[in-house]
């Protein structure tokens, strides 16, 4: 029986293939969902792929997850360094977050260096484009074995 894995993508990543391709490339968020989904038939995941320029849709969600999921993938974006508040949900829901950033979020601006989310998180990976969505999942697979 697949394991359900929240795939949540905060703001900006709807811009993704247009939004700073040198840093980001050159595919789209809907790229991502597909290489998502295709790691989730891999790793035996069902995959429920979102994503919210919004905060407080990203807390409904992650709180939503508790007893619908068995573990959360995010790309909190800029909320990494800013919200408490997903910070605190994760935490509250109590289940397995694994982090990703697209980006080397370590070679970047000193604000990006810290996230409140790896607080919660087994693991954080970042640094390696989009292929850190599968790394993640086949991570998050081990996890719920």
């Amino acid at each position: 029986m697949a394991k359900h894995v929240l795939v949540l993508n905060g703001p900006n990543l709807n811009m993704l293939g247009k939004r700073e391709p040198a840093i980001y490339g050159a595919q789209t968020l809907a790229d991502v969902e597909a290489l998502c989904r295709a790691a989730g038939n891999d790793f035996d995941l069902a995959i429920d792929f979102r994503q919210s320029n919004h905060e407080g849709e990203l807390v409904t969600w992650i709180q939503e997850a508790l007893g619908t999921a068995d573990g959360i993938l995010i790309n909190p974006g800029a909320y990494s360094h800013t919200s408490v508040a997903i910070y605190d949900a994760l935490k509250a829901v109590a289940l397995p977050v694994a982090e990703v950033h697209i980006s080397n979020i370590h070679q970047r601006e000193a604000f990006r260096h810290h996230s409140y989310v790896s607080a919660v998180a087994f693991g954080v990976i970042c640094g390696f484009g989009t292929l850190g969505y599968r790394l993640a999942l086949e991570a998050m697979a081990q996890k719920l074995k």
